[in-house]
């Protein structure tokens, strides 16, 4: 076991065991090979994360919150310090490549915890003159919040959440998935030597169970998940029946539009970018790909061509850029989705079977996938697949593929791609979608906030906005003459 760590979950400022809680592992897709064993969380740990945030978070709300920055931003400083432990710890549990783990994963948290350190002194309230006596806000923590993380960005996700919740004045307990435990443990270690106080952020491992627990909780005033619409929906009928504050960041089937104006080459960086990279397992992809017809014979010629460039092997090779699949489930579905799309009719124009890695016989590599002649009825073109599969459709007109591509129960994303400014405005003005693109995609940088429309998401992450939902406004009324009544 190459990642075990000193125990499985991390409550009160030190690492906790729960042996009688159910055994789990941490498995490198690269290879299948067991890197750690953990225990998910019993009853009892549970409630000993709870009484430990409970306690932390009064400390750390009556800290001064210029000083509640200062140990954000120190914190970020130890991840950038330990960025290559973590990015190979990240490559090892997810299996991604390296030389996306280096820039992406324990590097963005760091922007992430950073930005959100130098807002902690900025979360102030207004002053409101009602003509002699006056009125002011106060911006106050919401108390106690869960984090729910997904397993494709472990880190990154633990960070989006703990950043602005711990800004704020609020404790966390986070529960990253079972699929990839490991790397939230380092991002608590980090945030203890960086002065945040014992309970303030816990780790608490285990499957959908614990995290309904958590989430149900009476103590819990605050819930952020990042994963599946079908889990969406779960967790905001658990946390809905108290009237807990929710954030969903949930899936996408995202539209990329490419008109045959744009410039060939970056659109073709875009869509490999938007359906390949991380191997495909990116809630806000663009896995529908509208090309003007006009565009479309060399958009595929061109395409073909430089995924053909993809480098498959050793995760942990920074030359490598295509790694395998996070699990055998998700290799299961994404080949039974790479065989429906031909049984359905689309035109394969690349990939479409399980990858052959030689010096990785066990590994879960599929090939980068690419369909043409995708009809919007295709279950392809209209469920989340989260794997290298990129649909290709036809459209002719603007007005046309605005329809088509608001024609989805999602909204998490969308691109367009023209050199024509304002039809690039206008059309990005019609799509229901929550964060766009123009003439790139998937940037997330921490200054914009991120989430969806419709069944993709409620609120926001990242940006000023995500401070409205790890805080409460309260409202305070001065009069400053008498007080009368009529009797």
């Amino acid at each position: 076991m190459r990642a075990q760590p000193a125990a499985s979950h991390y409550i009160g400022g030190a690492y906790v065991e729960s042996p009688e809680g159910s055994a789990f592992d941490s498995i490198y897709p690269a290879t299948g090979e067991v890197i750690a064993r953990l225990h998910g969380a019993d009853d009892a740990t549970i409630e000993a994360a709870i009484a430990a945030a409970r306690e932390g978070q009064k400390l750390w709300a009556a800290m001064p919150a210029t000083e509640r920055g200062r140990v954000l931003r120190r914190a970020a400083d130890i991840l950038r310090q330990q960025n290559r432990e973590l990015s190979e710890l990240e490559t090892l549990d997810t299996g991604k490549p390296l030389q996306e783990t280096l820039i992406a994963d324990a590097a963005s948290g760091a922007d992430c915890l950073e930005y959100f350190g130098n807002l902690a002194a900025t979360l102030t309230g207004e002053h409101i003159d009602l003509g002699g006596s006056f009125a002011y806000t106060r911006r106050e923590p919401l108390g106690i919040c869960v984090g729910i993380g997904a397993w494709n960005y472990p880190i990154q996700i633990a960070c989006w959440k703990a950043a602005p919740a711990l800004a704020c004045g609020n404790a966390m307990i986070f529960k990253p998935s079972e699929v990839t435990p490991l790397s939230a443990l380092k991002l608590a270690e980090a945030l203890t030597e960086a002065g945040v106080p014992a309970g303030v952020f816990n780790v608490v491992q285990g499957a959908g169970d614990v995290g309904a627990k958590l989430v149900s909780h009476p103590a819990v005033a605050k819930v952020s998940v990042t994963g599946s619409v079908p889990t969406g929906r779960k967790v905001a009928g658990l946390a809905g029946s108290s009237l807990k504050h929710l954030t969903l960041e949930l899936g996408g089937k995202s539209p990329l539009i490419l008109f045959d104006d744009c410039d060939l080459e970056s659109a073709v960086s875009a869509a490999i970018n938007a359906n390949f990279y991380s191997t495909g397992q990116v809630c806000s992809n663009g896995t529908r790909v509208f090309v003007q017809k006009g565009l479309k014979d060399a958009f595929l010629k061109r395409l073909a061509e430089r995924t053909a460039n993809a480098v498959m092997g050793d995760p942990l090779d920074e030359a490598v850029n295509l790694g395998p699949l996070v699990s055998k489930a998700q290799y299961d579905k994404v080949l039974g989705y790479m065989k429906l799309g031909q049984d359905e009719g689309a035109r394969l124009v690349c990939g479409g079977k399980a990858a052959q890695v030689p010096q990785f016989p066990q590994g879960l590599f599929v090939e980068p996938t690419v369909f043409a002649d995708v009809q919007d009825s295709m279950r392809i073109a209209r469920e989340e697949i989260f794997g290298p599969v990129m649909c290709v459709l036809d459209f002719e007109t603007e007005e046309e593929v605005i329809t088509r591509a608001n024609a989805t129960e999602f909204g998490l994303g969308a691109g367009v791609f023209t050199r024509d400014i304002q039809r690039a405005h206008r059309v990005i003005g019609q799509l229901q979608a929550g964060t766009c693109w123009i003439n790139t995609y998937n940037l997330t940088p921490i200054q914009m906030p991120f989430g969806g429309f419709k069944s993709s998401g409620i609120g926001r992450e990242n940006g000023h906005a995500a401070i409205a939902h790890y805080s409460q406004i309260k409202s305070v009324y001065v009069e400053m003459g008498s007080t009368e009544a009529a009797y």
